[in-house]
């Protein structure tokens, strides 16, 4: 009897001591984790004394739509188009000219409000038929209103209606990306634009080596222009890993400082990087990418409108390698947005932001305090 009871238990000891070692090494690490980042037990969170000292925000006064403050100018214009006002949009992209940085920028705004709403969209057309800036807001409104129709989530989670949508909203999109550039030829907008098209309907290699070669005769160092290529070349759409990384290194080498192309191996690194620990992240290799991305933000124009971008991604890196003082000066210029990279692939962004940036904040507190110690020693 003895012998059968050990039989049938010993299976079932093994399982349960099984189950408590998955316990310690998933659920405890959760909860240290968890006080490090400020988060109570029920999951609210207390905004951490020191960041508080800093004048740093808890996650319910984070932005999640953008990820640094809108010109005014954009906010006005935008607000404009909601009352069915065009004039402010056009006025400004006329006043923009050849800023092809703050141009691509602000026909993005305006392209994905007219995505939702484009009855003023429609009037500036009818007033202007043949309006250049109008033609591009179109074209990048239909490309938006292409992704919207099919939503973010996975091929498999995604419903063959969206897809048929998707596909014949991008396929109008073709001739109003070609519309728009045939009527201002210097401009490269209409080309970033093409790109998602390319993205979305799968052209060949060599179509979107075509459209890179018009796009970089107009701008060579756009950083809108080759974050989006590199979005094609990724795994996860038309490319591989190291296409991806080639095509950032190759960019970031070739580029003048100030241009945040020396950002894009970070984004190629963090779209591909699917280890759980951060051995990847702390290489040599990955220390001399985030000083070189460090020295192009300190060279780049205060009002680039995708420096904030950049600065994301360099306080979380600079997080993963223990650079505590470097990472919360980034985490404090951009405090009370985080709609970019890392943190907008998440649907926790806010907190996990607030997170990160705790864990920086803390750390570097600690350095103040044992560098201190050291002196007064």
């Amino acid at each position: 009897m003895t012998t059968v009871l050990w039989v049938v238990l010993t299976p079932i000891a093994l399982g349960l001591l099984a189950l408590g070692i998955w316990l310690l090494k998933v659920i405890v690490p959760a909860v240290v984790e968890g006080w490090r980042e400020g988060m109570h037990g029920d999951g609210s969170y207390e905004l951490p004394e020191a960041a508080a000292a800093l004048g740093l925000l808890p996650p319910e006064r984070q932005n999640t739509k953008l990820a640094s403050p809108e010109p005014a100018a954009v906010t006005a214009a935008v607000s404009a188009a909601r009352t069915g006002d065009w004039k402010p949009a056009a006025a400004l992209l006329e006043e923009i000219g050849r800023n092809w940085a703050f141009r691509a920028f602000v026909c993005g705004r305006l392209a994905e409000y007219a995505a939702e709403e484009d009855t003023w969209l429609l009037a500036w057309e009818a007033a202007r038929p043949d309006d250049p800036d109008a033609a591009v807001v179109r074209a990048r409104s239909t490309v938006f209103l292409a992704w919207r129709i099919r939503g973010g989530k996975r091929a498999q989670y995604t419903a063959g209606e969206q897809f048929d949508g998707f596909h014949r909203t991008l396929a109008r999109s073709r001739e109003e990306n070609a519309r728009a550039a045939a009527l201002n030829p210097d401009d490269p907008t209409p080309y970033i634009s093409e790109i998602w098209t390319a993205l979305g309907l799968g052209y060949p290699h060599a179509a979107m080596d075509r459209i890179w070669s018009e796009l970089t005769a107009r701008a060579p160092h756009l950083y809108e222009a080759h974050y989006s290529a590199m979005q094609y070349w990724c795994a996860k759409w038309r490319g591989s890993e190291k296409l991806a990384r080639d095509f950032a290194a190759r960019a970031a080498a070739g580029a003048p400082l100030g241009s945040l192309l020396k950002v894009l191996p970070l984004i190629a690194h963090y779209e591909h990087d699917e280890s759980d620990d951060t051995a990847a992240d702390t290489t040599p290799e990955m220390h001399a990418i985030v000083d070189a991305a460090l020295a192009d933000t300190a060279a780049a124009d205060p009002d680039h409108p995708r420096l904030a971008e950049a600065r994301h991604l360099l306080a979380y890196y600079l997080l993963l390698q223990d650079r505590y003082e470097a990472s919360v000066e980034q985490f404090r210029l951009v405090d009370g947005y985080v709609g970019a990279l890392p943190w907008r692939y998440r649907s926790d962004a806010a907190e996990y932001y607030c997170g990160r940036r705790d864990i920086a904040v803390a750390g570097a507190a600690e350095a103040a305090g044992t560098t201190g110690a050291a002196t007064s020693d």
